[in-house]
């Protein structure tokens, strides 16, 4: 079935149909397009929403140390990159949908203006084949009517006796010329007749039937690509679920990555002040006489207790440079981290001493590379650095050995200091036995992070990602006893490890 076989005088629903479909086009366009523009906002109010929430400044950069604190950092991260995703659509929708059916709606308007055109050409000349019949044959029937008269008026004339023989044969002779022009009017009503009905039969059969059946095709073919348009409205969205499931699965990890123990332990080892609890109020007897004034009690007045109160506010002394202004355990760290500070500039400064100083021994054996002496202002800043360098170790060093209150505290303090090959493990538990009489249950599991040699007294070797057993928790000194898979046993340092399964 076709519309130039079924639909031939139906020009104006054809007309219609077409239209209401390029309308529909045009409808579809504009409702992607409005699409992308809600796209594009709700990819901007997700930017913004991560942007105000997003960790700012070192006390947050110290909370996101926290396994909560970081995994809502990634989960803000998340949304950021799926906020990403949603403008990647829009972006999408707009190129591939209405950018596309916008050009092609143009190219259909002009094939579907040109059909309208061609059948309207092809009505106008069969309607002025139809006035020249209808011209033809008006003018046979006005002929014809009056050579009628003419025949009767010659017979009239025929019939007369007071008429002359002239007057007859002329009166014939009119009758005849008027005959003859009614028979040429018959011809050519004739022949405009016969050129008409081919015209009309070719009109209906042939030329509308094929305009009908373009605009046909044409009103096919936009369906399809509007059908095309629709499925592209999934395949754009569809085409970055892979991405936005990686997303989703990231929030997922950021809160199966919690660990709340951890948390608990990191909050104890940076603010664990190592004081003692407050002992108990004595008991002060009035009731006793006073004593004399060489008394002890004179002498040694009673001391006022400090009050330790955990859930009040504490005035912060300022800062020393030794951070003795810290609680004992706080302070160790404090001191700690700076002396790894210290050896890692220490170490830089050498390496650049003895790198100026092999460029010193090039330039002496080839002058023409350099000259050395201009190496000296360098080589001598280098030297007062790493004199000043040793100094601030020598003394923070010192002021550890006084915060552990240990002879053995300079060797935990070359076990801190990764960068120098020379750095042994740390001896301060020299009175340890490597055959630990006692067995004891393990009190849990741990991961080794990196590898440490136990080259000391008590210490034992592990490698980066063993499995160990927590024999022994670490009581603030910064050592854990562990058991190994072989059934060696021995202390390590505890931020060597992680602890968990």
């Amino acid at each position: 079935m076709d519309w130039g076989t079924d639909l031939w005088d139906q020009h104006d629903v054809i007309d219609k149909h077409t239209q209401a479909g390029l309308d529909l086009v045009e409808r579809y366009v504009k409702f992607v397009k409005e699409r992308s523009e809600v796209e594009q906002g709700y990819a901007k109010q997700l930017r913004s929403l991560t942007k105000k929430y997003s960790k700012r400044g070192s006390k947050e950069e110290q909370d996101c140390r926290f396994s909560n604190h970081g995994a809502f950092q990634e989960v803000l991260n998340e949304l950021n990159d799926y906020a990403g995703q949603r403008e990647l659509i829009a972006e999408n929708m707009m190129t591939s949908i209405c950018v596309e059916l916008t050009k092609y709606l143009q190219d259909l308007k002009q094939e579907r203006k040109a059909h309208l055109a061609d059948a309207k050409k092809a009505q106008q000349n069969l309607e002025s084949s139809f006035k020249h019949l209808e011209s033809a044959k008006k003018r046979f029937a006005k002929e014809w009517a009056e050579a009628e008269k003419a025949a009767q008026q010659a017979e009239k004339i025929e019939q007369d006796l007071n008429v002359t023989r002239m007057d007859v044969d002329k009166a014939k002779q009119h009758s005849s010329a008027r005959t003859h022009a009614a028979e040429e009017c018959k011809s050519d009503y004739a022949a405009q007749l016969q050129k008409y009905n081919k015209e009309q039969r070719f009109f209906y059969y042939t030329e509308i039937p094929q305009i009908f059946n373009k605009l046909q095709d044409m009103d096919e073919r936009r369906s399809r690509r509007l059908a095309e348009g629709y499925c592209q409205f999934s395949d754009v969205e569809r085409a970055v679920l892979p991405i936005i499931s990686k997303c989703l699965e990231g929030v997922s990890a950021a809160g199966r990555g919690v660990d709340e123990k951890q948390d608990s332990v990191l909050l104890i080892e940076q603010h664990k002040s190592g004081f003692e609890r407050p002992a108990d109020v004595e008991f002060e007897d009035y009731m006793q006489g006073i004593k004399p004034a060489t008394s002890d009690s004179s002498l040694h007045p009673p001391k006022v207790r400090a009050k330790l109160w955990p859930f009040t506010k504490r005035h912060k002394p300022p800062p020393a440079e030794d951070f003795s202004h810290l609680p004992p355990e706080q302070r160790k760290k404090k001191l700690q981290a700076k002396i790894e500070d210290i050896s890692r500039d220490l170490l830089k400064a050498q390496e650049e001493s003895e790198a100026l100083e092999k460029m010193k021994g090039v330039y002496e054996q080839n002058t023409q590379l350099g000259n050395p002496n201009s190496l000296e202002p360098q080589i001598s800043e280098t030297a007062q650095n790493i004199g000043r360098l040793r100094g601030e170790l020598a003394k923070y060093e010192t002021w550890l050995s006084e915060a552990v209150g240990s002879e053995d505290s300079s060797n935990l303090i070359n076990n801190k200091r990764r960068g120098e090959d020379s750095a042994g493990p740390p001896h301060i538990y020299t009175e340890f036995d490597d055959e630990f009489d006692d067995v004891d249950a393990p009190i849990g599991q741990c991961t080794a992070l990196y590898t440490f040699e136990g080259n000391s007294e008590g210490t034992i070797s592990i490698t980066d990602g063993e499995q160990l057993s927590i024999m022994e928790e670490d009581k603030g000194d910064g050592w854990m006893r562990v058991l190994r898979a072989n059934g060696e046993e021995g202390y390590i340092p505890s931020s060597y490890v992680k602890v968990g399964p």
